[in-house]
């Protein structure tokens, strides 16, 4: 099993984010996240990325595994979670969520993307990191 390191993790965060990027060029802003989402997937499997789309995430409640609606929309290379969105700014109570994802699956890192914006580089994408994290690595 590869050896999991921040340098690791900033690195497939960049790859990811970069597929965003392509995706937007080509799309622009305005159109469904759902678009957004089956264009981003393929621009993964495009860069050699593996993931998982819309998995379910497990919620532990007292020891109770219990069956919920909640759906992480992608899980890159089993390590960074990330959630897509397709409008008018990100709010916090979307950090809430990803950061919520991240602990519910240990995943150390997550980023948000929304296509509704001019640059994603600049104001459609956002990082988060928890202690999982900060336990990791450098390199």
């Amino acid at each position: 099993m590869m050896r999991i390191t921040k340098k690791y993790l900033n690195e497939l965060t960049y790859k990811v984010i970069g597929c965003a990027i392509e995706v937007h060029k080509q799309l622009g802003p305005g159109l469904l996240e759902s678009v957004y989402e089956k264009c981003f997937l393929k621009e993964l499997s495009i860069q050699g990325i593996v993931y998982k789309n819309q998995l379910w995430v497990p919620l532990n409640y007292k020891g109770l595994e219990l069956d919920t609606e909640l759906r992480l929309d992608v899980l890159v290379e089993d390590i960074l979670c990330v959630e897509l969105k397709a409008q008018e700014g990100i709010l916090p109570v979307h950090d809430a969520i990803l950061l919520s994802y991240m602990q519910m699956l240990q995943n150390p890192k997550g980023i948000l993307i929304n296509f509704h914006c001019v640059n994603i580089f600049k104001e459609g994408q956002k990082t988060l990191v928890n202690n999982l994290f900060a336990q990791l690595p450098d390199e």
